[in-house]
């Protein structure tokens, strides 16, 4: 670890979740003073720590103006106070990096971002490689730093990235590009500014890996220098060839279709990502097709849930944006999707991309009127609301004929309902559980 210089420091954390418990303690252990600020939290002082916690008051102004360093975990709103009143916040991200000569390798994108970063981190420990998946995929970075590692694989969120000075992945991954958090960001082009800043350190001999399909990100700049590698389902450095069935890597075929567990158009451009990265840094294509060949996903992204009366069910609920469902569906020839939650400021009528993939639509929560506005007028497109989960999928197997998919992919936030995607993706598991052991199949 580089030499760390916090004694006598006044820090602010906001936010005391994962992230922000994480940075607090890595600051308390090297010196600083720490004061947390959470609008949920109660006023105290925790044991045995120099760190006081409590909700945004009238002193809030003054010690965040005073503060040597102020820390902002990721989903604090853009509308916070702290953004108005400190110099120059940043994320634990930046933290990190400025205490840490491991090299990192950046993963980004409004989808897939914790599926590459995963697929990434297995392929390296694979080669033997000592490597750990961290960031926003639930493991801080800075809880990292003391580990003797030969690389950091990062997710890295808009929220964060929107908070960096000097972060400079060795690879940077960018895996696509659609509007997303623009509750948050205020805007789309914040958001893509955001994300962009993943390549704004890089300098030559770094490498980004870049969705070549994508006309945004396909598009971004990088520093000169910086070493591009394209991939996508096409004649990328890797890409797809239908003639072979096959993921290439410069042409030639690294792995068949057939010997992958997943192979969705989704999928196959996450293991291109992945395989891109993975390459970049020396692992070989023999070792990144046998990790292709083993993944079988992450839950709640296009899992498989179970079958009744010939209809299979698929639990994705973490698709959050309208670009994710299209994805999603794109996999499937007839569907009834479940779709709806808490719209986050996004444009819904690319949803009616899905349409020639629909039999039905079943539309719950806070955006469900939102929703039947962009599908209404399809014609054959049976469309109907739900006032629960429970109910969604009783809707959903009642308008289901053998051969078809029931998807929950909502396209929203959970938060209307539910405290988590995690925690509305089981109540579609158990929604379908029930009506299994009802002996639902018709």
């Amino acid at each position: 670890m580089r030499p760390l210089q916090y004694s006598g420091q006044q820090s602010v954390v906001i936010g005391y979740g994962i992230t922000g418990r994480a940075a607090a303690e890595f600051l308390i252990r090297n010196g600083a003073t720490v004061r947390v600020y959470d609008d949920k939290a109660s006023a105290e002082v925790l044991p045995g720590s120099m760190v006081a916690i409590s909700p945004v008051d009238e002193s809030f102004q003054s010690k965040v103006e005073n503060a040597d360093l102020v820390l902002v975990s990721p989903g604090v709103p853009r509308s916070h106070p702290v953004f108005k009143f400190a110099k120059e916040p940043i994320s634990e991200l930046e933290l990190a990096y400025r205490h840490t000569a491991v090299p990192i390798v950046a993963v980004t994108g409004t989808n897939g971002k914790t599926t590459v970063t995963t697929l990434i981190a297995r392929m390296l420990e694979a080669a033997g490689i000592r490597a750990r998946a961290v960031g926003n995929i639930g493991t801080s970075v800075v809880s990292m730093l003391e580990e003797d590692l030969d690389y950091l694989v990062v997710e890295a969120s808009s929220f964060q990235l929107a908070t960096i000075s000097s972060f400079r992945p060795r690879v940077a991954v960018w895996t696509n590009f659609s509007p997303d958090h623009l509750d948050w960001h205020q805007g789309i082009d914040h958001y893509l500014a955001s994300k962009a800043r993943i390549l704004e350190n890089q300098k030559a001999g770094d490498t980004a890996v870049l969705n070549a399909a994508d006309p945004v990100v396909s598009n971004a700049a990088t520093p000169e220098g910086v070493r591009r590698i394209g991939f996508g389902l096409g004649d990328y450095d890797f890409g797809f060839s239908p003639e072979l069935a096959a993921l290439t890597a410069n042409g030639e075929p690294f792995i068949q279709l057939s010997k992958m567990a997943r192979t969705f158009p989704h999928d196959l451009e996450n293991a291109l990502a992945s395989a891109a990265a993975a390459s970049s840094v020396g692992v070989d294509l023999e070792t990144i097709s046998g990790v292709l060949g083993e993944f079988a996903g992450l839950p709640h992204r296009v899992e498989y849930v179970g079958t009744i009366g010939g209809v299979k069910y698929f639990n994705d609920s973490k698709a959050t944006t309208p670009a994710s469902v299209v994805a999603a569906a794109s996999g499937f020839e007839s569907v009834i999707l479940i779709a709806g939650g808490k719209n986050k400021g996004l444009d819904l009528s690319p949803l009616a991309g899905v349409a020639p993939k629909l039999k039905a639509l079943v539309a719950m929560g806070d955006a469900a009127d939102d929703l039947l506005e962009v599908f209404s007028g399809i014609p054959g497109l049976r469309i109907v609301k739900a006032m629960s989960m429970a109910e969604a999928v009783e809707e959903a197997r009642e308008l289901a004929s053998e051969g078809d998919v029931v998807l929950l992919s909502p396209g929203c936030t959970s938060f209307d309902r539910y405290r988590s995607y995690e925690e509305r993706g089981e109540d579609f598991r158990n929604a379908f559980e029930s009506l299994k052991s009802a002996g639902g199949g018709k």
